[in-house]
């Protein structure tokens, strides 16, 4: 489509990328010269009704929006076949790349971009707009850090009955449990999107992953995420809390306004959030785990955090029947609670005793423990008997954070007080987990979200290099990649991929004065295919005469081209030969040339033909030689000026001189003078 002009105004230039239902171009709209992101949907969909209708509900939905948030929409049309929507032309990258680049994000990043999707969602619902598709691969980070929503294909107007039902139009990944069950969705539908998307930025993962599309679907409707600390401890508890609340099951207990989340997130920026209390906790809900520590005010007037409860346990109960049976429940933890309290109580109390009673009984000398952290087997022994302790046999051990052969953890604890003489244990760092080995797959064919997605699933990053051009593959799909497919890599590689452009295009080269050979090679190098036929014409034999297409003309790398070479003139047909014999030089060879043949004359140009080599008929152009002789003339004695002559009445003899070749004598009779330029002079027998 490069070099299209579309509704006579916007120049597409060069792909950008290819979605599901539309490819995206970078262009130039020439009326107000600046440049612009053109989206065009797919030839496959362009003459189905329904994909033009949501084509064109994207145009009208994202122009009605107005936010630094959401990419601006400034036209669409159709031309010919073809519908595009016009756009502000982005850059930076996507969040989805963002992340699998640098993994889990500083949780204030995370708080940032989930506010500004907030901002742009509010935007949306007052406009009664859903999004529907909120994720990653939808949030452009620009190089400024700030975000842009994208991608309002399958938005839809809450009153609009343009699809039939709510099925799953967004990605399995990040997809409400109501739109995966086809219930009626709202505002809060994008919330629980927004959830996720705030999940996988603050981990690195997202919060349910499966074999197939319909495996996380179902996880989205039954299964409890787990509490994003336990992925990345760094995680801090207001923000899990605030990721956990968009993400509840209920529509009901989450965030019911873009705007509360974004007053809510905002609070939790400048620092406003803080532990609650009974008196400030509004409708306060337990909240197990680490969640117990993290429950806080969410914003004025908002609802409480978050609990975690066992997926669809009450499903199917009355709520009096819930209810009396979540008391039960409580009672028996409570029980439980009071024995293991009890119990542990008990046991400490019998420790320290002993403890006591063993420390007054020996009367050990005591000392302090030293802090082994970080120091080498070597040092950490050293360290060890220095205090008056005995140091135990080392026990190795992986550890993330401690360089390899230095104590990594050590027992008892660094600076207790302890009986002279005491074993301290030790454990020694190997260094890092060693990563799990996993085999690299075939990118081949795949889209630049599939590879990503494969290369995930696999415990890989993907990267995209330069594109590459291609006879093989389709423009926009995985043509090479660095690390080949099947062998053995770590977990947490990068594996490099490159996109086809295509074949790429060449310019067919001058035909010049090129023979057959070079001109063949100068195709080949150029990345086309020569194909020879050979013909009669005026163009020296074994020399290009022309091609089609004719050179100059810029076509696809991997086009035929027909290079048309010259065997020379047609072989003529027999054609009559004139007759010349007896005719003078000049005029014969002009009625022979005139009849296409050509002459050679062997003799004087001036004089008589006296014989021609070809006689009859012969080959049209066919060389034809002329034997010639000089013109005989008579002397005339009055004239001669070459010779003089002179004699005496009667017979007698006379003699005679010139510049002829030869003298002659010879009987007269009377006497006279004369010129000429015969051989000999006189009058007589010679």
């Amino acid at each position: 489509m490069s070099a299209m002009l579309l509704g006579g105004r916007y120049q597409v230039l060069d792909r950008i990328g290819t979605g599901g239902m539309a490819t995206v171009y970078r262009g130039l709209d020439e009326v107000l010269g600046r440049t612009v992101a053109i989206k065009t949907m797919l030839p496959q969909y362009a003459n189905d009704p329904s994909f033009a209708a949501r084509f064109k509900q994207e145009a009208q939905a994202a122009a009605a929006l107005q936010s630094p948030y959401i990419v601006s929409v400034y036209d669409w049309g159709k031309d010919a076949d073809t519908y595009y929507i016009v756009m502000e032309y982005l850059r930076g990258t996507d969040l989805k790349s963002g992340i699998r680049k640098h993994g889990a994000l500083d949780c204030k990043k995370v708080a940032q971009i989930g506010s500004q999707i907030a901002q742009a969602l509010s935007v949306a619902h007052k406009h009664d707009i859903i999004h529907r598709d909120i994720k990653p691969q939808n949030i452009m980070v620009q190089p400024d850090g700030n975000i842009k929503v994208m991608d309002f294909g399958i938005a839809r107007a809450k009153n609009s009955h343009l699809t039939q039902d709510n099925s799953v139009l967004g990605t399995a990944h990040y997809v409400s449990p109501e739109q995966t069950q086809g219930k009626e969705l709202g505002p809060t539908t994008d919330i629980y999107s927004l959830g996720i998307v705030m999940y996988e930025a603050a981990t690195g993962q997202v919060p349910f992953q499966g074999d197939d599309a319909i495996t996380v679907a179902l996880k989205q409707v039954n299964e409890q995420p787990k509490p994003p600390s336990e992925i990345n401890s760094s995680v801090d508890p207001q923000l899990e809390a605030i990721i956990l609340k968009c993400m509840q099951k209920n529509p009901a207990d989450r965030f019911q306004t873009a705007d509360e989340l974004y007053r809510t997130l905002r609070d939790y920026l400048a620092g406003r959030m803080q532990a609650v209390s009974a008196a400030a906790a509004v409708a306060p809900v337990p909240v197990t785990g680490k969640l117990d520590r993290a429950t806080a005010p969410l914003g004025s007037g908002t609802a409480s955090l978050p609990r975690v409860e066992r997926p669809n346990r009450y499903r199917g109960q009355s709520a009096t029947q819930q209810a009396a049976e979540e008391e039960a429940e409580r009672q028996r933890r409570h029980r439980r609670h009071v024995i293991i309290g009890v119990v542990g109580a008990v046991a400490a109390i019998v420790v320290a005793i002993i403890g006591f009673v063993a420390l007054m009984g020996s009367g050990a000398e005591m000392g302090t423990v030293p802090n082994l952290s970080d120091q080498t087997v070597a040092g950490a022994e050293k360290a060890i008997r220095d205090a008056g302790f005995v140091p135990g046999e080392p026990e190795y051990t992986y550890n993330e954070r401690i360089e390899k052969d230095h104590v990594c953890e050590q027992s008892p604890e660094a600076y207790s007080e302890v009986a002279k003489g005491t074993v301290i244990n030790f454990k020694v760092s190997k260094g890092p987990t060693p990563a799990k080995e996993v085999e690299v797959p075939d990118l081949t064919n795949k889209t630049q979200e599939e590879a990503d997605e494969l290369l995930d699933e696999c415990g890989l990053i993907g990267r995209r290099g330069d594109d590459q051009e291609s006879d093989e593959v389709e423009a926009g799909k995985v043509c090479a990649q660095d690390t080949e497919a099947g062998a053995v890599a770590k977990a947490g590689d990068t594996v490099t991929y490159h996109i086809s452009s295509g074949s790429g295009t060449a310019t067919i080269p001058e035909v010049g004065s090129s023979t057959e050979e070079e001109y063949t090679a100068l195709l080949t190098d150029a990345g086309l295919v020569p194909k020879v036929v050979s013909i009669n014409s005026d163009v020296t034999a074994g020399y290009v005469a022309y091609t089609d297409p004719e050179a100059g003309t810029e076509v696809d790398k991997g086009t035929t081209v027909t290079v048309y070479v010259s065997e020379g003139p047609e072989a003529p047909q027999e054609v009559s030969v004139p007759g010349v014999v007896g005719e003078s030089v000049a005029n014969a060879k002009l009625r022979l040339e005139s009849a296409g043949f050509n002459v050679i004359v062997s003799g004087p140009s001036d004089g008589i033909v006296s014989n021609q080599s070809f006689s009859g008929t012969a080959p049209y152009g066919a060389t034809i030689t002329l034997t010639s002789k000089a013109v005989q003339t008579d002397p005339d004695p009055s004239t001669d000026p070459s010779g003089q002559g002179s004699g005496t009445g009667g017979q007698g003899t006379g003699t005679g001189t010139g510049t002829g070749s030869e003298t002659g004598t010879g009987s007269e009779s009377g006497s006279g003078t004369g010129s000429s330029t015969d051989p000999g002079t006189g009058d007589g027998t010679l």
